[in-house]
């Protein structure tokens, strides 16, 4: 039998079913129509979509895999459990080391999400997709600035190793592997208008960079993936990223003008009249066409009103006229901003939309992550898996040091066409 605490997609359709009778006694034929159309139109079942940054991430190669070889890794089976009680049909997991062949994706699989944690419902994902990241990949360059080479801090995307806070994309649903698009080796210089760094110690522009670096200095921190799903008969174009802390720099505010970047690189990349300068790893030239569905996914880093990101950094996406932002909320969010305090309580925003809980006394908790569907795909209901104090639930969330992340899964479903591309 279902836990009692797995949110159900049967119980969404169920209430969307109540709603719809109820509105039939109100008008039965503008109702009957609008169900009728609905029927046609979309598939029966909605989609949940969700993104998780589940810090997943290890201090060295191949430590991850070590950790999720058993089944005994305390935090594994806290993020798998926190899968297992949402039950995504898609997820993209943020900070989850990259490995090569694969096999660090096939162990959490295996060892955790197909395995029941603390009674909850086993999930299984036939599909999965992983690519390269540009975390820990030596530039060669003095990239910080700080007059040697080396590290995380000079690498093209932050790391301590190659592929560390990499990606993941699973799903229920088949990945139309010969149709991905990634976009790691993309320069940031090719991007027009782009809010390259400035030295504020000299008195030229955008020149925190030399000609040398510009050249090898790449706009992804870890990568940008357009990886379709086929859901029935439709595509689903899930736009996967993950833009750089705007933080952990200097006055050139180098790390919060590239995650203003990433994100508007989707932003354009969903405008047929502004992505032609985007070019694929394979040499692919544009982005999505006016007739494709998407889904925006990721831990953007940024919020739309407090924390360190440059003004405006998300409202690229979410004043887009393409997608909707169906601003997903929980009851433990506004909970622990004011039990905790400091920087919450000066924060513009309404805390309800939080997604990540953050230190105390900067930047406090924000609004990190998103689920941004296209406007083809009909919005049910949607929610952050951040569970109140009273909650059984919340050992899963806990406080700081988390169980499990800092960050909150975040989850939207979606009614698919039924037909489409």
């Amino acid at each position: 039998m279902p836990s009692p605490h797995r949110l159900s997609k049967l119980a969404t359709t169920t209430v969307i079913g109540v709603l719809a009778a109820g509105a039939l006694a109100a008008s039965p034929a503008s109702a009957a129509t609008h169900a009728d159309l609905g029927d046609v139109l979309f598939q029966p079942q909605p989609l949940r979509v969700a993104t998780y940054n589940l810090s997943l991430n290890r201090g060295a190669a191949g430590q991850l895999v070590t950790d999720l070889s058993t089944g005994g890794n305390a935090q594994a089976q806290t993020v798998a459990e926190v899968i297992q009680r949402t039950d995504p049909d898609v997820i993209l997991l943020n900070e989850f080391d990259y490995v090569a062949d694969g096999r660090a994706v096939d162990l959490f699989r295996s060892n955790y999400l197909q395995v029941s944690q603390h009674g909850a419902t086993p999930v299984t994902y036939p599909y999965a997709f992983v690519a390269p990241s540009n975390t820990g990949v030596p530039s060669g360059f003095d990239l910080n600035n700080d007059g040697t080479v080396g590290g995380g801090d000079d690498a093209l995307g932050f790391g301590l190793f190659e592929g560390q806070y990499g990606m993941v994309v699973l799903s229920k649903y088949p990945i139309r592997t010969d149709h991905v698009r990634t976009f790691q080796k993309f320069l940031w210089k090719n991007m027009p208008g782009a809010l390259l760094p400035d030295d504020p110690s000299t008195a030229a522009p955008a020149d925190w960079f030399t000609p040398a670096e510009l050249d090898v200095v790449r706009l992804s921190s870890k990568s940008h993936w357009d990886v379709p799903i086929r859901v029935g008969k439709h595509t689903i174009h899930v736009l996967a990223a993950h833009p750089t802390p705007p933080t952990f720099d200097g006055p050139e505010d180098r790390n919060g003008r590239r995650n203003h970047d990433e994100i508007r690189f989707w932003a354009d990349y969903i405008a047929p009249s502004k992505s032609r300068y985007i070019v694929d790893d394979a040499g692919r030239r544009g982005g999505l066409r006016l007739t494709d569905s998407f889904v925006i996914l990721g831990d953007q880093n940024a919020d739309p009103v407090d924390g360190d990101s440059v003004d405006a950094a998300i409202d690229q996406l979410l004043d887009s006229r393409r997608l909707q932002d169906p601003r997903p909320t929980s009851a433990g969010a506004p909970e622990a901003a004011g039990l905790q305090g400091g920087a919450n309580a000066t924060h513009l925003g309404n805390p309800k939309y939080d997604t990540a809980d953050f230190a105390d006394t900067a930047p406090g908790n924000l609004r990190a992550d998103y689920v941004l569907p296209s406007l083809a795909l009909r919005v049910v209901r949607s929610g952050v898996f951040w569970p109140t104090q009273s909650d059984p639930l919340s050992r899963l969330t806990g406080v700081f040091p988390f169980p499990s992340s800092d960050h909150r899964l975040v989850w939207v479903d979606v009614r698919v066409p039924r037909f489409g591309q």
